[in-house]
């Protein structure tokens, strides 16, 4: 039994089933088994981030198919060709908020496949090879739009998914209002992303 993260060999592979065994304090990701040990603890800033658009978004979707999920939720991806059994699953995130619109996707443990729409609010901690990894892995797995949330200069950088590609749509700034394509006639002022 795996009690410290110290306990855990970085030069081996693990699968979603070794990931339930583990039982230490740190909060890890898998990516395609290779163990990714997440930032400490989010700073109050990226809270109250996460807060406001948790906020924004959660009256939208009342009367709606989709459902919104915040860190720590475990969101599941797999290759299409290989099994969805926990000792084949090989890559474990939890992304800082998601919106699935497919029910068939949730259930206890998190989230099997890929989400709708996934924010990430990238703090102090996170790296260059962190944030390009994610974006790889969530274009290949369908995730039809995604936010990269940068709180240090109060922007959001927003990609979505063209013929299983991203495509760049906009960096917004400010008092922007940005749509959300998975919600029609919705947009999310950034004033308030930010305010506080």
């Amino acid at each position: 039994m795996i009690t410290k993260f110290s306990q855990l060999d970085l030069t081996k592979q693990y699968t979603y089933a070794d990931y339930l065994t583990w039982q230490f304090n740190e909060r890890v990701e898998l990516i395609k088994g290779w163990v990714l040990k997440m930032s400490p603890a989010p700073s109050n800033k990226h809270q109250i981030i996460s807060r406001n658009i948790t906020g924004e978004l959660y009256p939208s979707l009342k009367n709606t198919n989709c459902a919104l999920y915040v860190a720590p939720f475990d969101v599941r991806l797999f290759n299409a060709k290989k099994s969805t059994t926990d000792n084949k699953v090989t890559t474990v995130v939890q992304p800082d908020i998601c919106i699935i619109c497919d029910k068939t996707k949730i259930e206890d443990r998190g989230c099997l496949g890929a989400p709708d729409f996934i924010i990430e609010i990238i703090s102090k901690g996170n790296t260059k090879k962190e944030v390009e990894t994610k974006f790889d892995l969530y274009e290949e797995n369908g995730v039809k739009e995604y936010w990269i949330v940068q709180q240090g200069d109060e922007t959001v950088t927003v990609f979505d998914l063209v013929k299983g590609k991203y495509k760049f749509r906009k960096i917004y700034s400010n008092d922007s209002l940005i749509p959300i394509k998975i919600l029609k006639n919705f947009e999310i002022n950034l004033k308030e992303v930010f305010e506080n």
